[in-house]
């Protein structure tokens, strides 16, 4: 039924005009609260602040109600029992003349139309009250706030409307260049139907020029969406970062070379267009360095040679890329439509909620006179959307999915997995088992005395750091499972923000699930390995088992087969690959997050290097567990593991400034290079402890702390703003009770201040040092736990305040004109 159709029905059923009673007003109150958060949660997060501003509406209405209850406890008994003999006579006249109806909707409202500038073209709404309501004032108030939301709306939609029309234009641009090279590639070969995944390598030229011009210029800054798996290397092109000065501008211009090498300019039918290849991994990379130095090199002869002198070699690599970019960008255009089809639906539905809700309270008939400018208005009867997304389908059909509907609707409209009852059951089962081992393995340990202050302890040396690494591991991910119930509480969309696939993505409920999993195994082998010791079995004979352990979580992070969370366990190996070789891989959000949790699981990474030096060289047969702390390269390699992952953050941080050039990417890398400092001269002090090191490692430390604790507030929390609303706070927040915020600052400043036990020497009684270690390190995972949460909610507000709720996909081809 159409909203015209449904809004006529409704408006033959409405009953005669009465004061709503107390019992009525409470049920329509919990109704109102009950589609308030149907609107919540059904809205586009990012574009919050753009929908229709329902709970402001429900205030000005509760104003209506209270002054409407007011004046009916005034008023005397008798009028409200027995109306006047003029009024009953002039309502009779009223029922029973034919004009009677349509005169009394016309006398309550007018809406005006207007525009409201000459330069905005933007269709403005105003109305005005033509009969005295019971509360007029509140009543203005309530339509002067309705008006607003409702050119908002309209404003909304019309811009959002006009970038995904003119983002559809470009698309079509493209395909029909595509289409061409592909019709062009395909007579070259000469042989059947154009094959992408073909082992040939048949190149096709075009003649290109070098543009110098084109390479100086600025390039727009995009950043991709991986919608799918296929999408993965899809990256941003690059952009050159400010002008410098006139003494830089030669290495400037090195630089943007680099930058734009992705942009090549060349001659195809007549068409001067340029080709992006996005710099996204180490091939590309080295490529447009020896690009850069060959362009140097044969420069001038290219020049000489004029248009025929180079040829652009245009294969089935770069082909099958440029598919790749342009279908992407087909996703998350049909995307964006998508939402604001929601966008237009949500507000729709608002608009006759509250408008019913005000003729309930008032007794009024409203709803149909508003309703009809709400239909007419912009937002609701532009049909631009529908016939985009109609389009959008066909295109992708026809070029993406070999004309199969079922097959191209599984990147259009992925289907969202369902969460099953049983993971949770498994997960109360799992957690149990873990509960019930941990206390049986904790009894063993302080009966045994393994914990406790001795001079040499093999189980300590050897077994105990396995059971450390798993600890804080699985901790880590505890934590990021609360990071995702949380975020999912505050509607905080992270998979945007880190770029997964909602069909594929990590629930809390599938972390939880891995982590009790996990923990349960782990624990129960190493109750195991404790009990054959208690039984009297040498640690020769059982020292394998922790080592069998760490070796089966290997393999299967590592399996190939479809079994355990695929998808993820894949993806979690890309970004770590990423991540070592991160001056080479163009850095994303996902990227740098995953770097940061390293730089807290410096002593996991310390053990994960000794366990394997142990079981790697064999000193488990031997037992001489003192081997790889006598070796002059373990320790090198000790002190390397220890500023590793700052240094892997710092290299993060040199290739965005490089991508984006941002002088805050340098101030960021000045954070992680005071970091490695400060964990160098802690490994030094370990080494030697003498007052000199001791000195050195307070000063880099407090240097360190102080530094990244301005960029913990200030830059990735971006709290600490002096002209908020907020004290020390910033004007939007996620969180309603402010005081978690003032309690969460003081968490991360006490956890930062970790590195003093390194200077005081604190122990828990007669417990072993590492036990201690255990648990300061478990601090900074807490802490780091707590910094995710806040981290990902200023990233969530920079987007809604630029209302970007998709990834704007690089394009692969541009035309140029003859003069640039």
């Amino acid at each position: 039924m159409s909203q015209r159709a449904s809004l006529e029905h409704s408006q033959g059923e409405l009953e005669p005009l009465h004061h709503p009673s107390l019992s009525e007003l409470e049920t329509l109150r919990e109704k109102m609260v009950k589609f308030s958060k149907q609107f919540e949660g059904q809205l586009v997060p990012e574009w919050k602040d753009a929908f229709v501003d329902y709970w402001q509406l429900k205030k000005d209405l509760k104003k209506i109600h209270l002054l409407n209850s007011n004046n009916n406890k005034n008023s005397p008994t008798r009028h409200q029992s027995s109306p006047s003999l003029s009024n009953t006579l002039f309502t009779s006249i009223r029922k029973f003349s034919p004009f009677g109806h349509p005169h009394r909707e016309h006398d309550l409202i007018h809406v005006h139309k207007k525009l409201a500038s000459s330069a905005s073209k933007e269709d403005m709404y105003e109305t005005e009250l033509l009969e005295q309501f019971a509360d007029t004032d509140a009543a203005k108030e309530f339509f002067a706030c309705l008006d607003l939301q409702l050119n908002k709306v309209n404003q909304f939609f019309k811009t959002k409307e006009k970038e995904f029309v003119e983002r559809g234009e470009s698309l079509r641009k493209q395909m029909d260049i595509l289409i061409e090279l592909k019709t062009a590639f395909k007579k070259q070969r000469g042989q059947g139907a154009f094959a992408l995944n073909s082992k040939e390598d048949i190149s096709m030229s075009c003649s290109f020029s070098s543009d110098e011009d084109s390479v100086k210029g600025k390039t727009e800054q995009e950043q991709p969406q991986d919608s799918t798996d296929d999408l993965e290397k899809n990256e941003a092109a690059y952009s050159e970062g400010g002008e410098l000065g006139k003494s830089m501008r030669t290495k400037s211009e090195d630089i943007g070379k680099l930058r734009s090498m992705s942009s090549r300019s060349f001659s195809f039918q007549g068409k001067n267009l340029k080709i992006n290849i996005p710099l996204t991994n180490p091939s590309r990379t080295f490529s447009a360095i020896s690009y850069v130095v060959w362009e140097d090199l044969v420069n001038q002869s290219s020049r000489k040679c004029g248009a025929d002198g180079g040829k652009l070699h245009i294969n089935k690599t770069k082909l099958h890329h440029a598919d790749k970019m342009i279908r992407g960008a087909f996703v998350e255009l049909y995307k964006g439509l998508g939402y604001l089809k929601t966008y237009r639906n949500l507000n729709m539905l608002a608009f006759i909620k509250i408008l019913k809700k005000f003729d309930k309270v008032t007794g009024k008939q409203v709803l149909p006179i508003y309703l009809k400018v709400v239909e007419s208005s912009y937002f609701n009867s532009s049909d631009k959307v529908m016939n985009l997304g109609d389009e959008v389908e066909e295109l992708f059909i026809k070029h993406f999915a070999e004309e199969d509907r079922r097959k191209a609707m599984k990147y259009l409209k992925p289907t969202h997995r369902k969460e099953s009852h049983s993971i949770t059951f498994f997960i109360g089962l799992f957690a149990g088992c873990f509960i019930a081992l941990l206390t049986g393995y904790v009894v063993m340990a302080h009966i045994t005395g393994l914990y406790r202050r001795q001079p040499k302890s093999v189980y300590m040396e050897t077994a105990y750091p396995v059971l450390s690494m798993f600890s804080l591991l699985f901790l880590h991910f505890f934590l990021y499972g609360c990071n995702i119930f949380a975020w999912r509480k505050a509607r905080i969309n992270y998979s945007f923000i880190f770029e997964l696939s909602q069909t594929k993505e990590l629930k809390y409920r599938d972390v939880f699930l891995i982590c009790t999993m996990s923990l349960t195994t782990v624990v129960g082998v190493m109750c195991v390995h404790l009990l054959l010791l208690t039984k009297g079995y040498s640690y020769a004979q059982v020292q394998a088992i922790p080592g069998l352990l760490l070796l089966t979580f290997l393999l299967l992070l590592v399996c190939p087969f479809n079994i355990i969370y695929q998808s993820s366990r894949f993806r979690l190996l890309r970004v770590i690959r990423n991540i070592i070789l991160s001056p080479l891989y163009k850095v994303v959000m996902l990227d740098f997050f995953m770097a940061d949790q390293l730089c807290s699981q410096v002593p996991m990474l310390r053990n994960l290097e000794y366990v394997a030096c142990y079981y790697i060289t064999g000193s488990y047969k031997t037992q001489d567990y003192g081997y790889c702390m006598r070796a002059g390269h373990y320790l090198d390699l000790a002190y390397a593991v220890s500023f590793l992952p700052y240094y892997w953050r710092a290299m993060q941080c040199a290739r965005r400034w490089f991508d984006e050039g941002q002088t805050s990417h340098l101030v960021n890398l000045g954070k992680y290079v005071s970091a490695m400092l400060a964990a160098g001269a802690k490994v030094a002090y370990e080494k030697e402890r003498s007052i000199g090191w001791l000195c050195l490692v307070v000063i880099m430390s407090t240097f360190a702390t102080v530094y990244q604790l301005y960029w913990d507030f200030v830059k990735d929390w971006g709290l600490l703003q002096m002209n908020s609303k907020n004290p020390l706070l910033r004007n939007e927040l996620m969180i309603r009770r402010k005081f978690i915020y003032y309690i969460s600052m003081g968490l991360n400043l006490f956890l930062r201040l970790a590195w003093l036990q390194t200077v005081l020497h604190s122990s828990f009684g007669h417990v072993d040092y590492r036990v201690t270690g255990l648990f300061l390190a478990a601090l900074e995972v807490i802490r780091r736990g707590l910094w995710n949460f806040f981290r990902l909610e200023n990233e969530h507000l920079n987007n809604a305040g630029k209302f970007r709720a998709v990834k704007t996909v690089p394009l692969p081809f541009h035309e140029v004109d003859e003069q640039d």
